[in-house]
């Protein structure tokens, strides 16, 4: 969640970490700071955006050719300036950066303190910093060797950076349950919490693992484990190009994102399909397809909009496979004692591949005997990396906090899943397996006809910009669109909203209707349609304000709703990737017509990498 970014090298620091932590401002976060070697170890810190750090920085002397930056999302201590990162030693010696939490931080606080310690903050990290310099002193040893016996007394997850006053070219890194990238260039090295920071100046990248320390020093990167074991770098090559985290002239980067979901989905099929030929391969599934085929039962676990994707393939698993689904919260999910088994096939859908619930139940899955497979779109993610197998989105970079084209994205690949263990299994027809396959293929084009409305999506969130509730309603594959289109008005407008399926409005929601309610129905004509223009006509019959999105052509609705938003017809287990078009586009709108920070919404991460 917090944003991290370290630089030594030959060029200005102070420049190479402001533009990072610019780049990492759609992680979320509260307040800004920055640590340089310039006659002395400077912290420089501020409460705000990382403009307000920027102009703090006015007039004073920043030189450097070393530095760690960091943007906060609180977690210990409220967002201020003396709780921002990073934070100082005792001696003021050591700075620290810190993502993640410290569970055990309060035991080695009074620890510390009955040693004379004092602290200002009131944060864990303040807490890591003190401890790593105070073991640093007690056993006569090098800073990394420091870092490392403190790191094996922490209890929880931690990405950090270090830099020390005494030593003028050391970065030191580690990592357990969050992020953290290095990029090499020619002399010079790059951390980051992701690689947006860095594809400015390399594309060669050493992805930390967990229990990983990284020590940067006189041009030289070695990586050892908490347990002492050196490690050899492995080396990869980003694929991200500069232009993708850049808004392209949009005003935003969620808008930007929308319309680049034609594109997003053409090349999360493009080299995997082909329904002339019959072809449907996704090379990082194939040696696992009759274990998927033979699967008693398959877990979902994901958080957010991941797990709304993770519903929509629950209806299509069974539709198609025959195989039991469950979809589970993965936050929730290892805080009971769930039941898996060895022959349980396990999805963590995540986009980031960093979601710290996800990678947690994951382990637990694993420990228990379950295969399991990755769903992200960041490619060499800490869950890509933890799963048996998987298949990526190629969604590229999503800057925007409230998640859109990568949940198309994996409704894209979790449909291409489906209909590979299908077809395994014999539980699909060979004429339906090929009509699937071009109406994939067609899925692209779909989409791009159904942004053509924004203008009159604009027009309704106009007229409902000033509402204060909202309702989504929606039956069998358009049920979890109704949930993620509420959460997407809640995430970036602000504005109370709930998904329900539609049968479920009489069971309690239609208390709520009267005539100042918008009720959104996802209604495309379906095997539920009849059904819908019921639930239609109980929201009318209380004078509710009815949004309907349905299918071209259709002739009965419109005579019911005030506004109806026609997308093309779709096969009906593939509609939820055009039906969700149009929510997207409301939400939006009216973020943007209240005044709403779009792209960084309070108090949300794109990335949930803390408990």
């Amino acid at each position: 969640m917090c944003g991290i970014v370290g630089y030594v090298g030959h060029r200005d620091a102070q420049q190479v970490i402001i533009k990072g932590l610019k780049r990492l401002e759609y992680r979320g976060y509260d307040s800004a700071g920055i640590a340089l070697l310039n006659k002395g170890l400077n912290v420089y810190k501020k409460k705000g955006k990382v403009s307000e750090l920027e102009e703090y920085l006015k007039g004073k002397e920043l030189a450097s050719t070393i530095g760690i930056g960091h943007t906060r999302w609180a977690t210990h201590g409220e967002p201020n300036d003396v709780n921002a990162h990073p934070h100082y030693s005792s001696s003021k010696k050591l700075a620290i950066i810190h993502n993640g939490i410290i569970e055990n931080y309060s035991s080695l606080k009074q620890e510390l303190i009955n040693k004379g310690h004092s602290f200002t903050s009131e944060t864990d990290t303040e807490v890591l910093i003190h401890f790593i310099e105070d073991i640093q002193e007690n056993n006569h040893c090098a800073l990394d060797e420091a870092v490392r016996l403190a790191l094996t007394k922490v209890v929880g997850a931690y990405a950090i950076v270090i830099m020390s006053l005494e030593d003028p070219n050391l970065l030191i890194a580690a990592r357990k349950g969050s992020p953290l990238v290095i990029g090499v260039g020619k002399n010079e090295y790059f951390i980051a919490s992701d690689a947006t920071p860095i594809i400015e100046y390399t594309n060669e990248v050493v992805y930390l693992n967990d229990f990983e320390i990284a020590v940067i020093n006189d041009d030289k990167l070695k990586i050892k484990t908490v347990e002492d074991a050196p490690m050899t770098p492995y080396i990869q090559k980003l694929e991200m190009e500069l232009e993708a985290i850049e808004k392209g002239g949009f005003d935003h980067f969620m808008l930007k994102e929308i319309c680049e979901q034609p594109r997003s989905i053409k090349d999360c099929l493009r080299g995997r399909l082909d329904s002339q030929s019959g072809r449907l391969v996704l090379g990082g599934i194939r040696e696992y397809v009759n274990k998927l085929a033979n699967a008693d039962r398959i877990i979902i676990l994901a958080c957010g909009t991941s797990w709304h994707a993770g519903l929509v393939a629950e209806y299509m698993f069974e539709e198609f496979c025959r195989i039991p689904v469950e979809v589970e919260y993965a936050s929730e999910f290892r805080y009971r004692n769930p039941i898996v088994r060895e022959g349980d096939m396990v999805f963590a859908i995540s986009q980031s591949g960093e979601t710290a619930d996800t990678l947690a139940a994951i382990e637990l899955a694993k420990s228990k005997g379950a295969t399991i497979f990755g769903v992200c779109n960041v490619v060499g993610s800490s869950i890509a990396r933890a799963s048996h197998a998987g298949s990526y989105t190629h969604a590229g970079p999503e800057i925007g906090v409230a998640s859109t084209k990568a949940f198309t994205a994996q409704l894209t690949v979790l449909s291409m899943i489906c209909l590979i263990v299908a077809q395994k299994k014999g539980t699909i027809t060979d004429q339906k397996f090929h009509e699937m396959l071009v109406e994939l293929e067609n899925i692209p084009a779909k989409v791009e006809k159904t942004l053509k409305l924004n203008d009159q999506i604009r027009e309704i969130a106009y007229t409902f910009k000033d509402a204060t509730n909202f309702l989504y309603l929606g039956r069998g594959f358009n049920f979890p669109v109704a949930l993620e289109g509420a959460l997407k008005l809640k995430e970036i407008s602000y504005i109370h909203a709930e998904g329900y399926p539609a049968a479920e409005m009489k069971h309690g929601p239609i208390a709520l209707i009267d005539e100042e309610m918008p009720v959104v129905f996802i209604a495309t004509r379906d095997s539920s349609y009849e059904k819908i223009v019921s639930n239609i006509q109980e929201v009318k019959a209380r004078k509710g304000r009815v949004i309907a999105v349905v299918t071209e052509g259709d002739k009965l609705i419109p005579d019911m709703a005030e506004f109806t938003i026609e997308v093309p017809a779709v096969q009906e287990t593939l509609m939820p990737i055009v039906s969700v078009i149009p929510l997207q586009l409301l939400s939006y709108h009216i973020a943007v017509m209240r005044g709403c920070n779009v792209d960084q919404p309070r108090n949300l991460a794109k990335s949930v990498t803390v408990e």
